[in-house]
């Protein structure tokens, strides 16, 4: 039996938009046209997603404001979940609410604690427009919440709160980066 390439090897790396970016905070658009196009930018988001360290990563994070994300993330029970989710609409987030440690390839080298849910299911389409549904438990629902907000233009650090918001975004102002983009978060 043939094994399939892993995704990303064909794909090219794109340039990471970054706090304060206007792609990252507008919701982005339905996909409606499915084909080689979209292949391609899938193939370049999990190449992107890779050479960054990531285990998420959403269209808009390329600077693409259409709704797709992939993913190549463990859960709790270090299962590995491979995907990608196009037109992804986040049907259930539930189970108990617990802060945990959460970064972001668009804030390089923050991260901060943050409330999830540690359970949520996401549906959408594949590339080839067959549905698909991905349901995911503890870091892995962490994950697919962290990206949906990606997609309808929110950036985590929009949900640290208290103490903990006031030291990321002292963290954010260190980075040569974060200066421009902070304004973001404060409007």
């Amino acid at each position: 039996m043939r094994q399939r390439p892993l995704p990303g090897t064909s794909g090219i790396v794109r340039t990471m938009s970054l706090l304060g970016d206007p792609v990252l905070h507008s919701a982005c658009a339905e996909v409606t046209e499915f084909g080689p196009a979209l292949d391609r930018l899938i193939e370049d988001m999990f190449a992107t997603m890779y050479a960054a360290q990531g285990v998420g990563l959403a269209a808009n994070q390329i600077g693409v404001g259409q709704r797709v994300f992939v993913y190549d993330c463990p859960d709790d029970e270090d299962v590995r979940h491979v995907g990608h989710i196009v037109n992804p609409r986040l049907v259930s987030a539930e189970g108990d609410e617990f802060a945990g440690p959460e970064g972001c390839l668009s804030l390089p080298g923050l991260e901060a604690s943050t409330v999830r849910f540690d359970e949520a299911v996401v549906e959408g389409v594949t590339s080839d427009g067959a549905p698909v549904r991905v349901a995911g438990t503890g870091f892995f629902a962490r994950c697919l919440q962290h990206e949906c907000d990606h997609l309808a233009g929110a950036v985590y650090a929009e949900r640290v709160t208290g103490l903990r918001a006031r030291k990321l975004r002292r963290q954010i102002r260190k980075t040569d980066w974060g200066r421009a983009g902070i304004h973001a978060l404060e409007e």
